[in-house]
């Protein structure tokens, strides 16, 4: 008998291997696929003999391996339900029907239950796949709430748990990855510290070779560098993500920034020493407006972060693109060097096209790469905090500020 439970415990992992690997360009494929190996897994299942199933403990491992192949479907299934929910009677101890249980309630709708699930069972023991399903769960029930941040940090917390539990999980640490990029989006889109912890957590996740299967790993890490603005890594990451499962829209993440670069690398080129550059570039006030800040051309500056440095220019053009953040300008000093500046977390009409703009303490990038063959070259300072920002020597209103609601790929699982 302990042998064709076996079996069947066998069956449920490898339709749940192929559901977490497997992504045909037809999703339709997908779901036969599972289907068929779900009956399969059923038909092991039941060949178990009634009478060697009359345990409690038996009857839930019965019930939840039933539930379980059910559950593999993106759908809700009352059916699956039914069975786990005998199950968890049965053995309240069996941690990973909580977390089959919890997920299938999560389909319907009831996210409120099916976080009891995952903290019913998180009481009886510490487990790290239920503190990496609380942690997504509690992001989904922070979107549009009053306070989101607040949900989100305790969805970090219970990520870091997990990776405590096991420091060579990578789903532990995806999942940390998605918790830290969700975090940088709902506090306004501006803390790039959120960003280099959630690079940080990709980086450990694609340590274990069991990750390096999931498409979403390289579509949110490409994300996570296309907003530390690593270009370069964030094409190459997106089209990986693209080879591993085509129904991700990461192709189009490839041409927003493909068609992004180029019109960043156009405007450069058309706008380079015009007459209108040198018109507002002698216009620049040379005087700063906060002595404790040492002021500099863009061809001073150092890569990375300048501290107590200052940077006056003026506001060429508004750089309109596909992306919600952040917002593009082309900029000229006083040198008449233009540059691209991209600002986080701001209203799109904080900064207008003909402003003298003061940045303090610029984080500065000199980009020269080539993708497929075209050329990118151009100078960059990226601002994360509203507080960096003088317009026409004035600090604009906290009001100026925005949060931008986007979301790692996460789902129940």
């Amino acid at each position: 008998m302990e042998d064709t439970f076996d079996k069947a415990t066998a069956a449920a992992e490898e339709l749940y291997q192929i559901r977490d690997t497997y992504f045909p360009v037809n999703p339709d494929d997908k779901i036969s696929k599972l289907r068929e190996l779900s009956d399969l897994a059923i038909k092991i299942l039941d060949s178990i003999p009634p009478e060697q199933r009359k345990s409690p403990l038996q009857r839930a491992m019965y019930e939840y391996l039933r539930g379980k192949m059910l559950d593999v479907f993106p759908e809700y299934r009352k059916e699956a339900e039914d069975h786990l929910s005998k199950a968890v009677k049965l053995n309240p101890s069996l941690a990973d029907a909580w977390l089959c249980l919890g997920n299938c309630i999560w389909k319907k709708g009831d996210l409120s239950s099916a976080k009891n699930c995952f903290t019913l069972a998180l009481n009886k023991r510490p487990e790290k796949k239920l503190l990496c399903q609380l942690s997504m769960l509690e992001r989904k029930i922070a979107q549009d709430t009053e306070n989101e941040a607040k949900l989100v940090e305790e969805s970090i917390q219970h990520a870091r748990e997990a990776v405590t539990l096991d420091v060579k999980d990578g789903n532990s640490w995806y999942n940390l990855g998605n918790a830290c990029l969700t975090s940088f989006f709902v506090t306004g889109a501006w803390d790039h510290n959120k960003l280099l912890q959630s690079l940080k957590a990709y980086q450990n996740a694609e340590k274990d070779e069991k990750m390096m299967s999931n498409p979403d790993l390289y579509f949110n890490c490409a994300t996570v560098n296309k907003y530390l603005e690593n270009y370069e890594r964030a094409l190459s990451g997106f089209e990986a993500a693209a080879l591993k499962d085509p129904s991700l829209s990461a192709t189009k993440e490839v041409q927003k920034m493909v068609n992004l670069l180029d019109k960043l690398e156009n405007m450069l080129r058309a706008h380079a020493k015009t007459r209108r550059v040198t018109s507002l570039a002698s216009s620049v006030d040379i005087v700063s407006s906060n002595s404790s800040y040492k002021r500099a051309t863009v061809d001073l500056l150092s890569e990375g972060l300048n501290k107590t440095v200052a940077v006056i220019g003026k506001v060429l053009f508004f750089i309109k693109h596909d992306s919600l953040a952040p917002l593009y300008y082309l900029v000229c000093d006083s040198n008449q060097t233009c540059f691209v500046l991209s600002l986080y977390g701001m209203r799109n009409d904080t900064v207008k096209e003909g402003d003298q703009i003061t940045l303090l303490e610029p984080y500065y990038r000199n980009f020269d790469f080539s993708w497929k063959g075209k050329h990118y070259r151009f100078k960059s300072i990226r601002v994360d905090f509203l507080e960096q920002v003088l317009i026409n020597g004035k600090a604009p209103p906290p009001h100026q500020a925005v949060q931008t609601s986007i979301y790692a790929q996460h789902k129940p699982s």
